[in-house]
């Protein structure tokens, strides 16, 4: 298989202490990566400096032909590519607090890819509804369920159409029964042709549903 995303010893450092020290991996269309390791060795740095939102110091990251290389994150205007390549759900789900889910789904959409309000309500819709969150679009986040936020959050990543998906720690607050269904919704975005990288401490989890598993050392 062809790699989507390729991360070639990636290291970052903080005040001169290695975060994270010559990550190498790949992740193919139709696979799930999982990322894991305990905490503190990089997982959720490593996301970041995929979807640059966070610098880097050695090493190469390349997403479906866009690369990125060590030094200062890019000015926004020149990451209009990487953000249709890369979708990334955070831990917490980060979703705007004074927006409606669909609002929240909408932004990039109009903000980033200059999509029409009319154009970008009806991707949004649509995203919403195969998540089975349709019927909360018009909710706040504070009225949102745990797993109904999560869905609204994957559905604001999906909304460029990103070929990779990026996820850090989904089932940190999730119950079994909402973990098997986000199993199961990544593993039909997989075989949607995505790639999807996932860091995660859910070692269960992570064997129900990856394809491959990365661990990380100390």
């Amino acid at each position: 298989m062809t790699a989507l995303l390729v991360i070639d010893r990636l290291s970052v450092r903080y005040d001169s202490r290695d975060v994270l020290r010559a990550l190498s991996l790949e992740v193919a269309r139709g696979e799930i990566v999982a990322l894991m390791g305990p905490s503190g060795v990089g997982k959720s740095t490593a996301l970041r400096a995929v979807a640059a939102l966070q610098p880097f110091d050695e090493g190469r990251i390349a997403i479906d032909g866009f690369a990125l290389a060590p030094g200062p994150v890019p000015p926004e205007s020149r990451l209009v590519p990487l953000r249709r390549r890369v979708g990334l759900v955070f831990q917490a789900h980060a979703l705007f607090s004074h927006l409606t889910a669909l609002d929240n789904v909408t932004l990039a959409l109009r903000h980033v890819l200059g999509r029409s309000p009319s154009e970008a309500e009806a991707v949004a819709t649509e995203l919403l509804a195969s998540l089975e969150v349709g019927t909360r679009a018009g909710a706040w986040p504070s009225q949102l369920s745990g797993g109904e936020a999560q869905r609204v959050a994957i559905a604001r990543a999906l909304a460029p159409n990103p070929p990779l998906l990026l996820m850090d720690e989904p089932t940190a607050a999730l119950d079994p029964a909402r973990r098997s269904a986000l199993g199961a919704t990544l593993r039909h975005l997989s075989k949607q042709g995505r790639g999807l990288l996932i860091a995660t401490h859910d070692t269960e989890f992570a064997r129900s549903n990856a394809d491959k598993v990365i661990t990380l050392a100390v």
